[in-house]
């Protein structure tokens, strides 16, 4: 199991690497995450959710991603509450603290869905989530220490030199911990490192006397992360893209902004920038105003509203601008939004942006299936998911964006200038991609997106392999 000393020090990328790693040397390698946060979720074959993250890890095996693999799913619609999701089907919406008194009940599930995965394969690769050395969560975990405890699977644990403070963080969740938690720890490595590996050789030599556990590796900087998908929020900043002339994408980015990976394509077009759009700045001129996916799309278009954002679109949409939203977006493009039952909070319907004739009804039966047809203008194929509350329906719909075997899904204007889908990843397939570009004038690329992303796991399991004691880590997992 592979633990962090805090969020974002890489775990998600370092499972993914080494899983490739491992299933390269034939091994059947199956990833793990008892517990995630995160609103990028990806669909699995039979229609359950899982984190984006395990999907890729699963991808990264060559495995088909299973509910399994991430048995519990948190996904955020306010400070305070989430939806749950368990065993890839949604279990409910609580409050923090609802959550925490009820996680005794979830961890039999999580072991549950580990041992199946264990029973199959070679090795089983878990990732933590956030920090052990967070002991108030301790009781009831099922993220960290406690699922390790559960099932007596030996820890290492990444720190990231690149906040800085990277000893301090090692040696103080060792201080921390409690002696049962502490002796499950059996290594640590370090995690994204600039500059010459050698120069931390004394910092290991500290972390080694002050803890007694072996080190592992110190992992450099590995500068192609960001061709990868982003689960993460904070993996967003510095993703957008500035290349002078071409194509520009503005995409605001909404407070509960979800599946966000669908604008990776984008950004690694050479003719593309895409400028995500922070709060407290207006929506500058572009070619194309991008909305993209939301967890709780009634307050999300709210928070659009107070940034004035509504104003500078519909200003995009009259000098002739293209809009396009996908999912949570595509909603927040029509005339209205209604809510009968509360699911996403108090009662009632608000008005949308008014650009498509469409209106939409949330309701409880949540539609989580995959997708392959193909675009309705060019006949380009095109593969990926959909995973939204409600329906959509209006005059608009009767020139659908896309069509599958289920039928046609999506709107367009009767300009042509505004389009919405339900459908997440379109710009994944290359012939669509490439098609949707030179309707705005920009030559298409030879950029092959799939191929990219598999080349890239490549290089990241070579990177670990350079950088990692690969036996160490084998010898620790056996030794469960």
């Amino acid at each position: 199991m592979l633990q962090g000393t805090g969020s974002n020090v890489g775990k998600s990328l370092l499972v993914a690497g080494l899983c490739r790693l491992f299933a390269r040397r034939g091994l059947r390698v199956v990833p793990f995450k008892p517990q995630n946060m995160s609103n990028n979720a990806a669909v699995t074959a039979d229609g359950g959710e899982i984190g984006r993250a395990q999907a890729l890890q699963a991808r990264a095996a060559g495995m088909a991603p299973s509910v399994d693999m991430n048995p519990v799913l948190l996904k955020p619609e306010s400070e305070t509450g989430a939806q749950v999701i368990v065993h890839g089907r949604r279990f409910g919406t609580m409050r923090a603290a609802e959550y925490g008194s009820r996680k005794k009940e979830l961890l039999p599930k999580v072991v549950e869905s580990f041992e199946r995965l264990a029973a199959v394969a070679d090795l089983v690769i878990v990732e933590g989530a956030g920090s052990p050395a967070e002991v108030n969560l301790r009781a009831g975990d099922i993220a960290n220490m406690g699922f390790a405890a559960a099932t007596e699977v030996p820890v290492v644990l990444a720190g990231d030199i690149d906040r800085g403070g990277v000893i301090a963080s090692l040696v103080g969740t060792r201080a921390i911990l409690d002696e049962d938690d502490r002796s499950r720890i059996k290594g640590f490595l370090i995690n994204k490192m600039r500059g010459d590996v050698d120069l931390f050789s004394k910092g290991l030599d500290v972390i080694r006397a002050a803890t007694g556990w072996a080190s592992l590796g110190v992992v450099p900087w590995f500068p192609a992360a960001h061709l990868l998908p982003a689960e993460d929020m904070l993996d967003l900043a510095g993703r957008g893209t500035r290349r002078a002339g071409g194509l520009s994408v503005a995409v605001p980015m909404l407070p509960r902004i979800a599946n966000f990976d669908d604008l990776d394509p984008l950004r690694m077009e050479p003719g593309v920038t895409v400028d995500l759009i922070q709060p407290g700045r207006f929506i500058p001129p572009c070619d194309v105003v991008l909305l993209p996916g939301s967890k709780s799309t009634m307050a999300d278009l709210a928070a659009l509203r107070r940034e004035g954002w509504d104003i500078d679109i519909r200003a995009h949409h009259r000098r002739g601008g293209r809009v396009l939203g996908l999912c949570g977006g595509y909603q927040m493009l029509g005339r209205t939004i209604a809510d009968p039952d509360g699911i996403e909070g108090p009662a009632g319907t608000v008005e949308g942006l008014g650009l498509l004739a469409v209106d939409t009804v949330l309701s409880g039966d949540k539609r989580t299936v995959p997708f392959a047809g193909r675009h309705v203008g060019t006949g380009e194929a095109v593969t990926g998911y959909e995973i939204h509350l409600g329906r959509t329906n209006g005059p608009d719909t009767d020139r659908p964006l896309v069509t599958g075997p289920a039928g046609p899904d999506g709107a367009v204007s009767a300009d042509g200038l505004v389009a919405g889908s339900y459908v997440h990843g379109l710009f994944a397939a290359d012939g669509f991609r490439r098609a949707y570009l030179a309707a705005l004038g920009v030559p298409g690329s030879d950029l092959a997106y799939e191929a990219r992303v598999e080349e890239t796991l490549d290089r990241l399991a070579d990177h670990l392999a350079t950088h990692l004691d690969v036996a160490a880590l084998l010898s620790i997992a056996r030794a469960r």
